[in-house]
């Protein structure tokens, strides 16, 4: 089954699909998408695809090595953004070929459905009241927020207050029997991560993401001696050695590994066997599209230590489309009590609309993140 052909497809809203072609006409997606960076992912695919046109699609060990190890220059979350969709579509092409979906060539399923969790509140967290009901209403038993919007340095005490009484007023409208997860998206800083942990304990988040920066990895523990609410990190880190110093450092609880950044399918499978020898939970980060989405799903049904899964659908970035129009089997994404049963169909399980994902290519994107200025016109973290 040689690579015959490689198609990339970039579209609305913030999304960038791969097709994979062989020789025999099984095809494969993947989403080597990287959130305001798209073209240069692009560029690195473009690079890549003279070592991968004439190899074995079913040599993926080999072809992930070739294509981070084969140069002299390496990693970084271009590249490996890159190389995680092209991966993911490999995996695809042999679940087709063996006619089985791909978490059963991962070893099978250990749990019959995924529990789902999903956005409200958007960047600024708002109107959160309705929303987590509209949530509630489609299936929903979790969901996250952002803790707080556009931060200075050290927050005032008005603004601690509104965190505060915003996380108060949602667990009172939705009740103990919803999750909450908030998100701190790395953008509040040490001195005042490590008040808001501690006030918001009280409402039982089910846990803190990101409430530091990547490049504090070794501030962690400070913060997580003010709270017993469990800590999660890693959307940002890429490939099983920089998830290594995460795991071995016993702080975090929970990690999450996004499967279209830090290498694909099978990198996170060996990352999450890595946390599971540490009793260290695993809940992807996935606010992207369906085919980065299912094939996180693959990883949720084979993995003991999976938690919970981030799903886009309905997020807040997704304006004008959304996730399950560029697919034909949106029955098979359907939340049930919170759940979505494991995928069976062939591959990644998943039938895109290609004719669909054609025309929207022609309407393409250019997404960029948020630039956020303080008062004083320093730039703040989004």
């Amino acid at each position: 089954m040689k690579i015959k052909n490689i198609e990339i497809f970039k579209i609305p809203p913030r999304w960038l699909f791969l097709k994979i072609t062989t020789e025999s006409g099984i095809s494969g997606w993947g989403e080597p998408a990287l959130e305001g960076k798209t073209d240069s992912v692009i560029a690195a695919i473009h690079d890549m695809k003279q070592y991968l046109i004439g190899q074995n699609a079913e040599e993926i060990e080999h072809i992930y090595n070739l294509l981070t190890k084969g140069s002299f220059y390496r990693g970084g979350v271009i590249m490996m953004s890159a190389v995680s969709g092209i991966e993911q579509a490999l995996w695809d092409i042999k679940g087709k070929h063996l006619n089985t979906p791909v978490y059963n060539l991962l070893g099978g399923a250990v749990r019959e459905k995924v529990r789902i969790y999903g956005w409200i509140g958007g960047d600024s967290p708002t109107d959160l009241i309705s929303q987590a009901q509209r949530r509630i209403d489609s299936g929903y038993t979790a969901l996250k927020i952002n803790a707080c919007g556009k931060t200075e340095w050290i927050v005032s005490p008005s603004e601690t207050k509104s965190i505060i009484q915003r996380l108060k007023e949602l667990r009172a409208a939705v009740g103990d029997k919803i999750e909450i997860g908030i998100d701190f998206h790395g953008r509040v800083h040490k001195s005042a991560v490590k008040r808001l942990v501690k006030e918001l304990e009280e409402f039982c988040p089910m846990f803190y993401e990101e409430p530091l920066l990547p490049e504090y990895i070794d501030q962690l523990k400070d913060v997580a001696n003010y709270t017993t609410v469990p800590i999660a990190f890693g959307e940002r880190l890429v490939g099983r050695r920089e998830f290594k110093s995460l795991i071995n450092n016993g702080i975090v609880d929970i990690i999450q590994p996004d499967i279209s950044h830090t290498g694909g399918i099978w990198e996170i499978r060996k990352i999450a066997a890595m946390a599971e020898t540490s009793d260290i939970a695993l809940a992807p980060h996935c606010p992207l599209g369906p085919i980065a989405f299912a094939a996180s799903l693959h990883i949720n049904t084979c993995c003991p230590n999976v938690i919970i899964q981030e799903t886009s659908q309905g997020i807040h970035y997704n304006e004008g489309t959304d996730m399950l129009d560029y697919i034909i089997n949106k029955k098979d994404l359907s939340i049930i009590d919170g759940f979505i049963p494991n995928l069976e169909k062939p591959g990644l399980g998943i039938e895109i609309d290609e004719k669909f994902v054609k025309e929207m290519s022609k309407i393409g994107h250019n997404w960029r993140n948020p630039i956020w200025y303080g008062k004083d016109g320093s730039l703040l973290e989004w």
